[in-house]
């Protein structure tokens, strides 16, 4: 079967580098409508370089913003959103440390990043995607959403596991009306600053056991997370729902 997604209306988040560029181009590729979204302006507009890529530079904190956000998208197209992508997230350039020097904003900032911003789209996509008749939400969790994070960060592993409880309860929610929720997890992947700072943290011993401890004895790329978004929201996966596709090479 042939994959494409010609005419499709496709919203991603966090689309400026990593999963989310590598997603957003994709899509495009396969022949969406691709409306991208990441804070930084500079390298969104790096991401839509290659073309049938439309970007607005906004800080999805801010949930109305968000909201106003699909609006616009559904208004310039004249139809309902078809797949959203919700990528956006991280660490916020935090690193590990103990609980007691976790203070309120640090973790409040990762939670707005992480879970609040995928709420408030998904609540903004659902009222379009039911008068359509359907549409596809993919929301990227982690394997931190289903074990004890590599990082360390006790705020992103909570949400984290909140993302994959979201899919889950939506998933329950929306199907009546025909649209999916399912989630990617990855595994660790090098695609920009946290996670190569990550990576360099383990120095070399610690490297060779981690890659030691993936089936595939090698680490992934942000093309394996796409293609796995791809399937999800595909017609190959029209029956799957509330699902959580780890895609770590097999731990």
């Amino acid at each position: 079967m042939i994959i494409r997604f010609d005419g499709k209306v496709v919203a991603v988040t966090g689309a400026g580098h990593g999963f989310g560029r590598e997603i957003a181009r994709t899509f495009a590729r396969l022949g969406a409508l691709v409306f991208a979204t990441d804070l930084d302006a500079g390298t969104l507009a790096e991401t839509a370089e290659a073309g049938g890529i439309t970007t607005r530079a906004m800080d999805l904190r801010d949930r109305a913003d968000g909201a106003a956000w699909i609006r616009q998208i559904e208004a310039q197209t004249g139809r309902a959103i078809d797949i959203l992508v919700n990528n956006a997230g991280g660490v916020a350039g935090q690193g590990p440390r103990p609980l007691e020097d976790v203070s309120d904003q640090d973790w409040d900032t990762i939670f707005d990043i992480n879970v609040n911003a995928a709420f408030a789209l998904c609540r903004a996509v659902a009222p379009g995607m039911k008068q359509a008749g359907g549409g596809r939400i993919v929301n990227i969790s982690s394997g931190a959403g289903l074990q004890p994070s590599l990082t360390g960060i006790q705020a992103y592993c909570s949400a984290k596991h909140a993302v994959v409880g979201l899919t889950r309860q939506l998933a329950h929610e929306l199907g009546p009306f025909n649209i999916t929720v399912n989630s990617v997890a990855p595994g660790l992947i090098r695609t920009n600053a946290a996670t190569e700072a990550q990576w360099e943290s383990y120095g070399a011993e610690g490297q060779k056991a981690l890659v030691e401890r993936i089936a595939l004895r090698r680490l992934g790329a942000a093309v394996d997370i796409a293609n796995a978004v791809v399937f999800f929201a595909s017609e190959l996966a029209s029956f799957v729902n509330g699902q959580i596709l780890q895609v770590d090479g097999g731990r």
